[in-house]
């Protein structure tokens, strides 16, 4: 007869947090959300890698690419370079983020002087970013000719028909520095001759880089940046379990700092393959996650194969339709609650901590405070990424409505099936995610730390200031559909706001 779980599965949005005692010094601004990454062994003062916040990007196509790598290692998080593409792109992505000098940015807008300000203007719109690069190619690489920015040009009183080579400021114009040029020598440039940004150039006279302005003072903002011993920013790569023996070496010559198996299902013995094909070749060297699981067994099986964290999580995605494709899952706050206490009982064994990632099910930002709570070290999240300026998919206005692409490692598009891979056909045979939008929201930094500030607050709230004391003293309790209602606003009447007036 079949095992019958005797509670029904839960989600996030069921459970609620009690309040506990706030002190004087329990206050936002003294709380710490550093978080283990990796395994560490008890008695072991620091794990090899701890995140500053406790946020990683899922590893998604439409999500983790070398842009949005960058930006949250700013934060104090880190990306999942996404492995569904060829090994060599992916482990060029790894490398544009260890190659990437603090300061120095590629220019993702270029254009050619044959170009029309009809182009300028659909590249501002789907970028964002009003600095364009001129080069002789449209490379970002390109000899530099000039730039253009909105000062160059007037929509309403010129054609959009007009060349670029006619309005943008050329070259011989332009201040630029040498590619030996630091840091402190462009800022120093830039406030003496009063720039927006500095184009840094080879021997050639290529464009390497732009030191932007606004970005000196970014910097000195993001005392929590994920950087290595080499003060390079750190960042994770997905792979899979079929093409392993491949695309783990050439990520480890990337430069990657950690790896993670990405599967809908890691309680297998595929997983175990790949991760004895790690330690045989490189030892502890390498560090690998492995998931996702969703209960007690599916965790002690990936710890014991020695998986430096394990994901938790199978269906609660946006995207997903796992469980309704296949009828497997669990609610995500009860498969979290449940594995958290199997990593808590092989500490208690092996003096091992393993460190669990709870990913998908996150809705609201409260989601985050709950999931931590319930043991979650750290969180990985898409559909919250996959809004911001630096996700990899353009902005689009769809009925009056900005909007960016958003599509599941299991829907036709993305086409990942060695994510799905049972050792049957060597493709998708049915789909386990949708391709959708989600609803434009600014930049990563702005909505990192809004939702951030809330986490911090409500742990405030707890009577905590860090992760590991919310995960050992918070209350949480069930709550009915009526307190649900309850919780949101009711029996009021919403003003509405006429934009006539």
């Amino acid at each position: 007869m079949a095992y019958y779980y005797k509670e029904p599965s839960r989600t996030f949005s069921e459970y609620l947090l009690v309040p506990g005692y706030t002190s004087e010094d329990c206050i936002p601004a003294n709380v710490s959300l550093k978080t283990p990454l990796v395994k560490y062994k008890k008695g072991q003062e620091e794990p090899r890698i701890s995140l500053n916040i406790p946020l990683v990007s899922a590893i998604m196509q439409s999500v983790s690419n070398d842009t949005l790598a960058i930006a949250l290692a700013k934060e104090g998080g880190m990306s999942f370079i996404y492995g569904s593409q060829s090994v060599e792109e992916e482990a060029k992505m790894v490398a544009k983020v260890k190659n990437y000098k603090a300061g120095f940015v590629v220019s993702d807008s270029n254009l050619t002087p044959d170009n029309t300000l009809e182009d300028v203007v659909d590249l501002v719109e789907r970028n964002g970013y009003s600095t364009i690069a001129i080069t002789d190619d449209g490379t970002c690489s390109g000899k530099l000719l000039g730039i253009v920015t909105s000062r160059d040009y007037r929509v309403s009183r010129m054609s959009m028909d007009a060349k670029i080579k006619d309005f943008m400021t050329p070259i011989e114009k332009l201040i630029t520095a040498p590619k030996d040029t630091t840091l402190k020598v462009a800022n120093d440039i830039i406030w003496e001759h009063k720039l927006n940004s500095l184009p840094i150039v080879d021997d050639n006279g290529n464009l390497m880089y732009f030191v932007f302005r606004k970005d000196y003072s970014s910097h000195k903002n993001n005392p929590n940046e994920m950087l290595d011993k080499e003060k390079r920013f750190m960042v994770g790569a997905g792979i899979n379990t079929t093409d392993y023996e491949k695309r783990v070496p050439a990520l480890v010559e990337a430069g990657a700092d950690v790896l993670c198996i990405d599967s809908s299902e890691g309680y297998s013995c595929w997983q175990k393959k790949t991760i004895d094909f790690i330690r045989e070749r490189y030892g502890d060297k390498v560090l690998v996650g492995a998931g996702n699981v969703v209960d007690r067994d599916g965790f002690m099986f990936l710890a014991k194969a020695g998986a430096d964290f394990v994901k938790v999580g199978i269906g609660g995605g946006s995207i997903c339709i796992t469980r309704e494709t296949k009828g497997i899952g669990r609610g995500q706050a009860t498969a979290l609650i449940e594995v958290a206490a199997a990593r808590d009982e092989y500490f208690e064994e092996t003096g091992i901590y393993v460190p669990i990632c709870s990913d998908g099910g996150i809705v609201h930002d409260y989601h985050m405070t709950l999931a931590l709570s319930m043991g979650a070290d750290f969180l990985m999240l898409g559909r919250y990424f996959a809004r911001f300026d630096e996700s990899p998919t353009p902005k689009l206005n769809i009925n009056g409505t900005y909007v960016k692409e958003y599509w599941g490692e299991g829907s036709n598009r993305a086409r990942n099936w060695q994510r799905y891979d049972l050792r049957g056909k060597s493709k998708l045979s049915f789909e386990e995610g949708v391709d959708s939008y989600v609803t434009y929201a600014g930049s990563l930094h702005d909505n990192v730390e809004k939702s951030l500030y809330k986490v911090k607050s409500t742990m405030c709230n707890c009577g905590v200031t860090n992760i590991p004391d919310l995960q050992k003293n918070a209350k949480l309790t069930v709550v009915s559909s009526t307190s649900i209602v309850e919780g949101g606003y009711h029996d009021v009447v919403l003003k509405t706001t006429n934009s006539n007036t």
